[in-house]
């Protein structure tokens, strides 16, 4: 009887943890622009929440709330996310900042069918330039970032 009691207790528990994981999958599919986000080729990521309230930039809290940021890993150079419009459950335009804010630019995210692939697209003003190893590295016109 113990043991029966002790695999049921065991059943019900599971079964919470499941429901629970569903539920949070869920809400991440409804939020599909809201994460971390990254790009091993060129080692940058982004860092993004397009609701609620967005987010603090990290060393640029002057700023307050912020749709989100690329950046380039080990590194403190940022293009901040200054406005975000969500055309549709897949696709938004951004503007971004360089944090000198000398540079701008228009682009899009959208969400591939996988639900864990945003794709940037740049669009019109200044081309995304990062530091490398010292230099200024113009990042392509397009990248594939998956969500971490």
């Amino acid at each position: 009887m113990k043991k029966l009691l002790l695999t049921a207790l065991m059943m019900f528990a599971c079964s919470g943890v499941i429901a629970q994981e569903q539920v949070t999958n869920t809400q991440a599919a409804q939020k599909p622009f809201k994460g971390y986000f990254a790009n091993e080729e060129h080692h940058v990521y982004i860092r993004i929440n397009l609701y609620d309230d967005g987010m603090v930039i990290p060393e640029h809290d002057l700023y307050g709330n912020l749709p989100g940021y690329l950046a380039k890993e080990h590194n403190g150079f940022y293009w901040v996310i200054t406005s975000a419009t969500l055309v549709n459950d897949t696709k938004a335009e951004i503007e971004l900042i360089n944090d000198y804010g000398s540079e701008d630019l228009e682009a899009t995210l959208t969400l591939e069918d996988d639900g864990q692939t945003l794709v940037l697209k740049q669009g019109s003003g200044s081309t995304i330039k990062v530091p490398d190893n010292g230099k200024w590295k113009k990042l392509p016109g397009k990248l594939k970032f998956t969500k971490r």
